[in-house]
């Protein structure tokens, strides 16, 4: 097997994660100015803050689709693309409408590339590296949201307010050109999916990849074993539906939308506003976030090194436990005002270790991991869809939560739903580790 080639490859279709992250969080540094440069009122604020995030729905939507019939390498380019035009003409706008239209382009190409990222490198991994490979893409979107959390910061250091809200959030927003024309560079220097070539009798291309992931004498095999699995694969969405195959459709929805439903973006999007509620200074919350996005980082790395040894579920089991008993403590910090110490602080960064050694990576790399190859761009364009759902329901509702339930009854909701996960999770899950993907998708159909 040749490591560096499956290495370097990855690393580049993970930067797909690093432009979500980038785009995601580049929001925080400009939505401030622009309300005051705009004159916006809540409702447009919250237009201008959800308009990428609608983009990403319809995407992620499309892409498989897409990704199915033009292949994954193609589809990853337009993402691309369309990320760096959205950069120029977010940072370009002269109106909101302008700005929502621009941010809406780049969300159709964050929701394609958070789908097709993971799903390409689960298609080129071989099956004992497959976990950790995958996992990268969230190491590359907490990345993304650390680094332009530091450009923002750099850019708005380069004036005072009037400066920031004429002209420093255009920088902010120009910014994204960098990575997108880097990821754009990158994508024509990697090989299209061999599983996506051998479904369309692509085979020598195939093999040739083949070879160089798995090595000349491993190859054959594996090109048997695929060419096996799509022989006996219509290709159609319905087929998912099938007794057995739905399941696995039930359990790649099920862990997208709750592994949004149970609270990571309520504190990623929102932590500075929790803090200044539980009582703390502006500056001291936004030096808490940032311990938030390094704890974050440093626990993606723990998930990256134990996914291919403890496994899948192993990490979600107890990291969903990890979850449950902070969530219950942050409610119990609301509830009896415990604000006066380290105690909010210590329950949030738990809840966010928690998170990162297993909600985080792991149903990326599951979801990418259970489908047929026929028809794995559409399934998980339909996983990834309801994940972003989930990211938009999280959005909206968790300042009315906070507002209507207080900070206990809200922390103490994303408990209930990670209890349920646990127990989801407990029955439903498969171990999917060191099994190549034409095995897991044989056991669906093994256990009708």
């Amino acid at each position: 097997m040749n490591k560096s080639f499956v290495l370097r490859v990855s690393i580049v279709a993970a930067i797909g994660g690093l432009l979500f992250g980038y785009d995601t969080a580049v929001i925080a540094g400009v939505i401030g100015n622009l309300k005051t440069r705009f004159h916006l009122s809540s409702a447009m604020e919250g237009s201008a803050v959800g308009s990428a995030i609608w983009g990403c729905v319809v995407g992620a939507m499309l892409a498989g689709y897409l990704s199915d019939r033009m292949g994954r390498k193609k589809v990853l380019i337009i993402t691309a693309m369309l990320f760096f035009v959205s950069s120029i003409t977010a940072a370009l706008a002269e109106d909101l409408t302008q700005f929502i239209l621009a941010r809406v382009i780049g969300g159709l190409g964050i929701g394609a590339a958070s789908m097709l990222s993971p799903l390409y490198i689960a298609e080129i991994a071989p099956a004992n590296s497959r976990g950790r490979l995958v996992s990268l893409y969230q190491l590359a979107i907490v990345l993304g949201i650390n680094l332009i959390y530091f450009v923002n910061l750099r850019i708005a250091a380069m004036g005072d307010e009037t400066w920031n809200i004429d002209s420093g959030w255009r920088y902010m927003l120009a910014s994204g050109v960098l990575p997108a024309l880097l990821f754009l560079l990158l994508l024509f220097f990697v090989p299209e999916s061999p599983r996506w070539l051998i479904a369309r009798d692509r085979k020598g291309e195939a093999l040739d990849i083949l070879k160089k992931v798995n090595g000349e004498e491993a190859a054959p095999v594996v090109y048997n074993e695929i060419a096996d699995a799509v022989q006996h694969e219509t290709g159609t969405l319905k087929e998912l539906f099938k007794p057995g195959l739905r399941m696995a459709m039930l359990v790649g929805a099920f862990l997208a939308l709750f592994c949004q439903i149970t609270g990571i973006n309520a504190i990623i999007y929102y932590a500075p506003e929790i803090f200044k509620s539980a009582g703390f200074g502006a500056e001291s919350a936004f030096k808490q976030t940032v311990i938030i996005g390094v704890i974050n980082t440093l626990f993606t790395f723990i998930a990256i090194l134990f996914i291919d040894r403890a496994g899948r579920k192993a990490l979600l089991l107890w990291g969903i436990t990890g979850m449950i008993i902070c969530l219950l403590a942050i409610g119990a910090c609301y509830y009896f005002q415990f604000f006066s110490g380290p105690w909010l602080l210590i329950c949030i960064l738990g809840y966010i270790a928690s998170f990162a050694c297993s909600l985080g990576p792991v149903p990326w790399v599951i979801m990418a991991e259970i489908f047929p190859t026929k028809t794995r761009g559409v399934a998980m364009s339909f996983a990834t869809v309801v994940l972003w759902v989930g990211v938009v329901l999280i959005t909206q509702l968790t300042p009315i939560l906070l507002e209507k339930l207080g900070g206990a009854f809200t922390f103490w909701l994303f408990m209930v739903n990670a209890i349920i996960l646990l127990v989801f999770t407990w029955n439903r899950v498969p171990e999917t580790r060191q099994r190549t993907l034409e095995d897991i998708e044989k056991s669906w159909t093994r256990k009708v």
